[in-house]
């Protein structure tokens, strides 16, 4: 019988910064702990924010901090064909439609903006309205993108750190892009296609992705892909102002403390302290924290990065 599979999945969008970092590391231990095998997979489809040093760079770091995977480096931005078969698939089957509307035209549409981000809910305009990507860019001039119908009934799911979820997806974001106008994958097709071929079973990432979590079970559920998946969501870390961890909070890259000389051993010891790990904050490595961590201990509200963390990664 194969092992249980996980995947750490960094975009490189910019730096890893403490936040990425906490979650990449409890994802490695529970994965560790527990005999699954890590896939490290690149997100690099978001066209121009997509940084070609920040690869190279993610790579360097995570090994700098201890973590490690199995096998060979995964890159979506490769995986093109992959992704067309199964929009291909969604198209044939009549769940996907092709959309023109931009988002000045949703936002003038919508009345109810999705609770996390203030996104508007897609009304659906396009829904139903065209017959093929053809039609829809010779009758508007547009180049279409592509969204996928969401169920009628709420997508339940029950999560191993969060617990029991619940999204009506109509009244979270509607029916939602799956590629884009620019002929690319989106975020959520994406995934649920790389997930459902590398075998990968166990999810941990942010829970600002639960939402997104109900809308790849219904992806998997049109593709004929199973539903055998365990989602681990965990609270993200935060800044002082209840925001989530970002620039804004200061600079929390990794590469900023390793190049201010402070060694790996320090910022595990920090993440091995938010996670539940340690008592207090001191070095430590990602061996120790094997023998640790508990993931019935970790937190389960948001940790607060301070002032205290930051002097304690310089140090």
């Amino acid at each position: 019988m194969s092992p249980p599979v996980t995947r750490l999945a960094p975009s490189p969008t910019g730096a890893l910064h403490l936040g990425n970092a906490r979650t990449f590391l409890v994802n490695w231990l529970l994965a560790r702990q527990r005999g699954w095998r890590v896939v490290l997979r690149i997100e690099d489809l978001d066209g121009p924010r997509v940084k070609p040093e920040a690869v190279a760079e993610t790579l360097d770091v995570l090994a700098w901090l201890g973590l490690t995977w199995d096998g060979p480096v995964v890159y979506q931005s490769q995986r093109h064909a992959a992704y067309a078969r199964a929009l291909a698939a969604l198209v044939a089957a009549g769940t996907a439609y092709p959309c023109v509307c931009s988002r000045k035209d949703i936002d003038r549409a919508a009345t109810a903006p999705h609770a996390e981000d203030a996104t508007p809910t897609y009304p659906g305009t396009c829904r139903g309205k065209y017959a093929s990507a053809q039609a829809a860019e010779a009758a508007t001039g547009r180049a279409p993108a592509w969204r996928v119908g969401v169920p009628d009934e709420p997508v339940a799911f029950d999560d191993a750190v969060a617990g029991p979820q619940r999204f009506d997806l109509r009244r979270h974001g509607g029916d939602f892009v799956i590629f884009r106008k620019q002929n690319l994958a989106a975020y959520q097709l994406a995934v649920v296609v790389d997930d459902a071929e590398a075998g990968v079973d166990e999810i941990v990432r942010g829970d600002d992705l639960l939402d997104s979590a109900a809308r790849q079970i219904h992806l998997r559920r049109l593709l004929g892909l199973g539903e055998a998946v365990r989602w681990w969501h965990l609270p993200l870390v935060l800044g002082p102002d209840g925001r989530r961890l970002a620039k804004r909070h200061g600079d929390t890259r990794l590469t900023h403390y390793r190049d201010l000389g402070a060694p790996p051993e320090r910022l595990c010891g920090l993440l091995g302290f938010w996670c539940g790990a340690l008592e207090r904050r001191r070095p430590s490595t990602p061996d120790e924290l094997l023998e640790r961590f508990d993931i019935a201990r970790l937190p389960r509200e948001p940790v607060t990065f301070t002032d205290a963390d930051d002097a304690f990664c310089r140090a």
